[in-house]
C-alpha cells in the first residue's frame, strides 16, 4: 500500500506546473501508478491545463488523462483517482 499523502495527485501535478516543474510531472504519475500495482509502461500520460474550479485558490488545474497503449479501456476507478480533488 502506498504511503498516505494529504495532497491528491492532481493537486501535486497542478503545483508542479505552476512552479515550472512540469518536466517531472510524468515521473510523478508513473510513481503513482506503481504504488497502485500498475505498470507505467502500459500507459500514455497526457496533461490538460484547465481553469481552476470556481472558489478554488488555484488559477489553473491540470487534468491527468491516462490512456492504455494496448487500446484497452483504462479502469474508470484509476482514472477517477488520478484526478481526485483533495
Amino acid at each position: 500500500m502506498g504511503r498516505l499523502n494529504p495532497y491528491s495527485l492532481q493537486m501535486q501535478i497542478t503545483r508542479m506546473f505552476e512552479q515550472g516543474q512540469s518536466f517531472f510531472a510524468t515521473t510523478k504519475v508513473q510513481d503513482w501508478l506503481k504504488e497502485r500495482n500498475q505498470n507505467p509502461a502500459d500507459y500514455d500520460i497526457i496533461f490538460h491545463q484547465k481553469p481552476a474550479p470556481p472558489g478554488s485558490q488555484e488559477v489553473i488545474a491540470i487534468e491527468i488523462e491516462l490512456r492504455r497503449k494496448d487500446g484497452q479501456p483504462v479502469d474508470p476507478w484509476l482514472q477517477e483517482q488520478a484526478n481526485l480533488h483533495a
